[in-house]
């Protein structure tokens, strides 16, 4: 039985539905990421789940038992869930033991107890020699670490997370990313973690759930979500791709950018227009002058930027169409020169539209 379902769940603000109908279940000791761009509802279905707000209609169940339902909604503390904020909500005139260990005098358990948990928890979040510290003196990792200490110490059956990462550095954000999924890994709570970062998702995720417009528009694990995208939307949000856009040639054949493009993976529209799409690593750049023909195309190098290891390109193809590609820091390509541009049969994808 899954340890998280949501069925036909629903939530209102006047006419709009910030949440619209979504069926999700969330398997015992799973990692689920809810992962869109601001406005999708993923932070509103957090809080529903977390029973912060009451839905419209549908149902939130928890173990087979129904927390949530139009007009009963059982209230946070009796949830049994710990929720991990994007605010860290510290408690400024607490030692770090003390903000750690408040949930569990809350429980009313005893003082030796609690100092043992305490202890227990903040070695394995590496924090124990911050114990008698205060927030203030920590730095924004130190008190996400502490944060997470406070939410796994008093043994939750669910774990909520609120976009925990957001207010970290490049390099910190990238440290706790794999310290969260080491975590998880280590007490298999049922965890939902709310992002629009697809990195955090992509890292931490057992399953990724691409939110849009109060709806689910795709689920799967991290690779099934980058490998086969089911829509554009899914394919422009998951790791960035080039649209390429054209009329179906019969097959799986759609004539774009100039030539008859063949296309090794999704299916192609019956009529009207197709997209396709390609991700820029996987295009290969020449400065051969190989022809048309093969999905090889010419074009003219519009752009080209040095990222260290990579080189970012903007090529423009005929019919007005363009694409990024990301080659290898040794094909170094003078703006304005005309080139090859193969778009492997293997790699490009045809989507609905």
């Amino acid at each position: 039985m899954a340890a998280v379902e949501l069925r036909g769940l629903t939530k209102r603000y006047g006419a709009l539905a910030v949440v619209d109908g979504v069926d999700l279940a969330v398997e015992h000791g799973t990692l689920v990421c809810l992962l869109g761009p601001s406005g999708c509802g993923k932070t509103t279905t957090l809080r529903l789940i977390a029973g912060f707000l009451e839905p419209d209609g549908g149902e939130i169940r928890v173990g087979g038992e129904r927390l949530s339902a139009p007009g009963a909604v059982v209230p946070p503390e009796r949830r049994n869930m710990s929720m991990i904020f994007q605010s860290y909500a510290l408690w400024p005139h607490m030692t770090i033991a003390e903000n750690v260990g408040y949930g569990l005098a809350v429980r009313k358990l005893g003082r030796d107890e609690i100092a043992k948990r305490v202890t227990e928890i903040l070695t394995v979040t590496q924090m124990a020699r911050y114990a008698d510290r205060y927030p203030a003196e920590l730095s924004g990792g130190q008190q996400q670490r502490v944060a997470l200490a406070r939410a796994l110490v008093v043994k939750p059956e669910t774990l909520l997370l609120d976009e925990p990462l957001s207010n970290l550095d490049a390099n910190l954000r990238e440290e706790m990313r794999f310290e969260l999924r080491r975590l998880h890994d280590e007490y298999r709570y049922t965890t939902v973690y709310v992002t629009h970062d697809q990195q955090e998702a992509m890292t931490a995720a057992d399953r990724i759930v691409v939110m849009r417009e109060g709806r689910i528009e795709q689920q799967g694990t991290p690779a099934e979500i980058y490998e086969r995208p089911a829509t554009e939307f899914v394919a422009r949000f998951i790791g960035g791709t080039n649209i390429l856009r054209g009329a179906h040639l019969g097959g799986n054949r759609v004539r774009c950018a100039g030539i008859a493009l063949q296309c090794g993976q999704g299916e192609v529209a019956a009529k009207g227009e197709t997209a396709v799409s390609i991700r820029p690593h996987e295009i290969r750049l020449s400065e051969s002058a190989d022809g048309p023909g093969g999905n090889r195309v010419r074009g003219r190098i519009e752009r080209q930027v040095y990222l260290g290891p990579t080189r970012d390109y903007l090529v423009r193809l005929p019919e007005d169409a363009a694409v990024r590609v990301i080659a290898d820091r040794e094909i170094d390509i003078p703006e304005g020169r005309e080139v090859t541009v193969e778009l492997p049969a293997e790699f490009c994808r045809a989507l609905p539209t």
